[in-house]
């Protein structure tokens, strides 16, 4: 017989049906799906050896938990997953606003109909997905919201006094009566209200205001916050953190792989763009070294973080950049360059905290500082350090002394981030030596990334200082370092000229 086929009180009786408290159940479906070799956390990478193993401890043993991490740590996705362990469904006495369990029914409504229609008590049945509450802390919610108070509206419509229980207008946590509540941002909760929630996670009852009234509560507690709320909008009450059992920590990934993974998983991309633009392993490498030159930048609030969102929109900025280019140049399909690196700047400065040295710098002169970084670190991974010999033997600028010669004698390329792929290509190829040194080091290549490492000699070449780079709009300009500063000079002495002779 189908469990959900079951409608009154009595036919679950002979079932043999046995309620469980909604720790136990998250228990005992977590042993049967390490059990079964299943990943109740899919989706959720770079936790295996620390987080998801902290988290699993706790629900064996019952606890509620405070996840505690900067921002972008996958925090709320985690705790959403949670409901993968519970019971597909589970029956309540039919019309109880909390969900009350036939067997044990806390509220007056549920206890009232048990006692007068006995094993003909009507039950219906409730999907894990109805079972999951959440609420985002802010300073102005109030004790009602959480858990309750009087309804002068249901008193007068039931012509009942104030002293009777049935007039309570219950709040989200009794509403979340055996289910998952989950408080994000707990230390913006204000103090007070904290203090409300004492009695629940003690003694798993609520009071409201001047009720004589036991109401035990089956609710599996979660927390958030962010360590930086400790000590700018907020802190978490000592008492209520002494009575959260279990307190873990995330990160952010420990390796580029993971962030990729995470990147590629989140990125809302369509699948017309997917089919169309094209993005080298190079790219992706980019976008997530810049958040880790982010996380370690003197310019941002290491505290506050940086959030692995800031990989996942730059990403869709990158494809959306190269699509761009797609529509204007008319071609089929379109790969992602280098260029396009820095049409991610509105994707990093909304996503960082400056410190008071960023903010003198600036949010977009701190994101193209980042990208800077990001492309010095990457070339050092693929080719050797134009600053000194130790991966060739030889002195590292002599690697690429074809290239600067060429530079030397006045020449310079000019790329646009609009240019076709045929444009591109050529342009790239009037460099001598550029397709030689990327073939060198870089194998196996194919033809459309050859370019695209061709390229990247060329902004790493820059972040060294062995060749001047500048931005203009949409274009991208690569000239030989030691003529642009004669020629800085140069105009600085005919600016001196014309002042002395105004003078």
């Amino acid at each position: 017989m189908n469990l959900t086929d079951i409608s009154t009180l009595g036919e679950l009786k002979k079932a043999k049906y046995i309620p469980k408290s909604i720790k136990n159940e998250l228990r005992e479906n977590l042993l049967l799906s390490i059990k079964n070799n299943s990943n109740p956390f899919d989706g959720i990478y770079g936790y295996d050896d620390s987080v998801i193993p902290d988290i699993k401890r706790a629900l064996l043993s019952r606890h509620n938990i405070i996840l505690l991490g900067l921002r972008g740590q996958a925090k709320t996705r985690i705790v959403r997953l949670l409901v993968n362990l519970l019971d597909e469904y589970i029956p309540i006495i039919s019309g109880s606003e909390i969900n009350d369990d036939p067997f044990h029914p806390v509220s007056y409504f549920g206890k009232d109909i048990v006692k007068k229609m006995g094993d003909n008590t009507p039950v219906s049945w409730l999907h894990r997905d109805e079972r999951y509450a959440e609420k985002l802390a802010t300073p102005d919610v109030s004790v009602a919201d959480l858990i309750g108070d009087i309804d002068p509206i249901k008193a007068a419509n039931l012509k009942l006094p104030y002293s009777d229980e049935r007039v309570i207008h219950f709040g989200l946590i009794p509403h979340s009566h055996r289910s998952i509540f989950v408080i994000n941002e707990l230390p913006d909760l204000q103090a007070r209200i904290q203090v409300a929630l004492f009695n629940i996670l003690q003694e798993e009852d609520i009071q409201i205001r001047g009720f004589k009234m036991k109401l035990p509560l089956d609710i599996q507690f979660i927390f958030t916050a962010n360590p930086e709320d400790y000590t700018n909008r907020g802190s978490i009450v000592t008492p209520l953190k002494d009575r959260i059992d279990s307190q873990i920590l995330t990160h952010y990934p420990k390796s580029l792989d993971i962030s990729k993974q995470i990147t590629k998983q989140e990125a809302k991309l369509l699948e017309i763009q997917k089919a169309i633009v094209s993005i080298n392993p190079l790219l992706e490498d980019l976008v997530e070294i810049i958040a880790v030159e982010a996380r370690k930048s003197e310019y941002i609030d290491e505290k506050s973080g940086v959030s692995a969102r800031l990989t996942i929109s730059a990403y869709e900025n990158l494809v959306s950049s190269a699509e761009l280019r797609l529509n204007i140049t008319g071609e089929k399909s379109a790969e992602g360059r280098v260029t396009d690196l820095y049409s991610l700047i509105p994707s990093i400065t909304g996503k960082i905290e400056l410190v008071y040295e960023g903010e003198q710098e600036g949010p977009a002169k701190v994101a193209q500082i980042l990208i800077s970084k990001a492309i010095r670190s990457k070339f050092l991974d693929l080719f050797p350090n134009p600053e000194s010999g130790k991966k060739t033997g030889n002195s590292g600028k002599e690697v690429y002394k074809e290239i600067m010669n060429w530079f030397g004698k006045g020449n310079k390329i000019d790329l646009m981030l609009n240019m076709t792929a045929k444009e591109y290509k050529s342009t790239l190829s009037e460099v001598p030596g550029l397709d030689t040194l990327v073939m060198k080091y870089i194998k196996p290549v194919d033809e459309n990334t050859k370019y695209l490492y061709m390229e990247f000699v060329l902004h790493g070449l820059a972040e060294f200082s062995i060749l001047s780079k500048f931005k203009i709009g949409e274009q991208v300009g690569f000239k030989d370092l030691l003529s642009t500063m004669f020629s800085i000079t140069s105009e600085l002495e005919s600016d001196d000229e014309n002042n002395d002779e105004y003078r």
